[in-house]
């Protein structure tokens, strides 16, 4: 069979985790399978050219707001791209791709729409929910990237039947093991500076534990528009000088290594890359019991959980790794253990492929599962 041609639609080219995943989804897909065509609203950002150099051909869809008359005839100029190309699969990879490409992809009657739900939404107002909601309505199917995910979409009234989940995967490759140390006193967070992600709950929480080790520091990778408000927050608590904000950074792995505890004090997750990343690296974590977290650490064997937004109860999980090594790095190698067993680029690539397969076979395009074959 010649390979099926497939849209995978980004909004964003800046460095995260979904655009990170994505950009790998394309690298992998098997070409013998699969024709990769990339659409986008704006051919722009520090990793679009990363993306373009591995799609077939790569389209642009100028959509600056969807409140602007002009979107429709972007919808309609991307259904009649589908066409033109007999797009196969299109696959909406966040919130704003969702709310455009699925409409479109169903007005240009493509066999298989596939959505997407890569995080909670704790940041949408109820207004783009019900827009995301009505774009989920054109879908085959949603893809939740978490269980946790998936339940929100149940929670937001999407038949279940209609939601699959595929984990995030990891590049074991770029992985820089952590070796255990006697002496636990550098904290690292990698996560954009947004407010959901607690950045300010560590900052709270780093009075305490400099109370208890003076000489504790605090890494923090990522930008962000919460720079000012927690360079801010940090000189009032008067803690200034144990936080280092390093900004992106393209060298996270070894940013891992040359830590002794990782630490994400989300407010809300569905299942971070970086908590993936840190746990392949074998490096002790501290995270927040939300969301996908509870899927991923098991409290005391794979790393320690604190109530989100509490910085009580944060300062008390780092100062229990902090003080006790031996511990740590037991909790640091049962992490690398399950990440290394329940999670990688291989595992997540097939799980795409059998969602494409599986919604192309409903409309008999492709064999059903039991005629084909197909990794697991």
């Amino acid at each position: 069979m010649a390979p099926l041609p497939i849209a995978v639609v980004m909004t964003s080219f800046e460095p995260g985790g979904t655009e990170r995943q994505m950009i790998e989804l394309i690298r992998r897909l098997d070409p013998s399978r699969w024709t990769v065509h990339l659409a986008c609203f704006e051919g722009e950002g520090t990793w679009f050219q990363r993306a373009a150099e591995l799609a077939a051909s790569v389209a642009e869809f100028p959509v600056k707001s969807f409140k602007h008359p002009s979107t429709v005839r972007h919808l309609y100029t991307f259904a009649k791209w589908c066409r033109a190309r007999r797009i196969a699969v299109v696959h909406a990879t966040e919130f704003y791709s969702n709310i455009f490409a699925l409409p479109g992809a169903s007005l240009a009657r493509v066999q298989a729409r596939i959505g997407s739900r890569r995080g909670l939404n704790p940041d949408k107002s109820r207004a783009q929910l019900a827009l995301q909601r009505a774009a989920y309505s054109c879908a085959n199917t949603i893809v939740a990237n978490s269980r946790a995910a998936a339940d929100r979409l149940v929670v937001e009234r999407v038949p279940a039947e209609r939601i699959a989940v595929v984990p995030n995967g990891l590049d074991f490759d770029r992985v820089v093991t952590w070796h255990p140390r006697s002496t636990l006193r550098k904290v690292v967070v990698v996560a954009n500076l947004r407010r959901e992600k607690g950045h300010d709950v560590l900052i709270d929480a780093s009075v305490d534990i400099l109370r208890l080790v003076p000489d504790a520091t605090f890494d923090i990778v990522g930008s962000g528009s919460e720079l000012e408000p927690l360079l801010a927050r940090a000189r009032a608590r008067g803690v200034t000088s144990a936080f280092r904000f390093l900004g992106h950074r393209d060298d996270v792995p070894e940013r891992l290594a040359d830590a002794d505890i990782f630490v994400l004090p989300s407010r809300s997750e569905a299942l971070p890359n970086a908590v993936l990343e840190a746990m392949a690296s074998g490096l002790p974590i501290v995270t927040t019991a939300v969301g996908g977290m509870l899927e991923l650490i098991d409290h005391g064997r794979t790393g320690l959980l604190a109530a989100a937004g509490d910085a009580a109860s944060l300062a008390e999980q780092i100062a229990r790794v902090m003080l006790d090594p031996a511990f740590a790095a037991r909790l640091g190698r049962a992490a690398r253990d399950d990440a290394r067993s329940r999670y990688s680029f291989e595992r997540m690539i097939a799980g795409f492929e059998r969602v494409y397969l599986d919604a192309l076979a409903k409309q008999g395009m492709v064999p059903p599962a039991g005629q084909r074959g197909l990794a697991a």
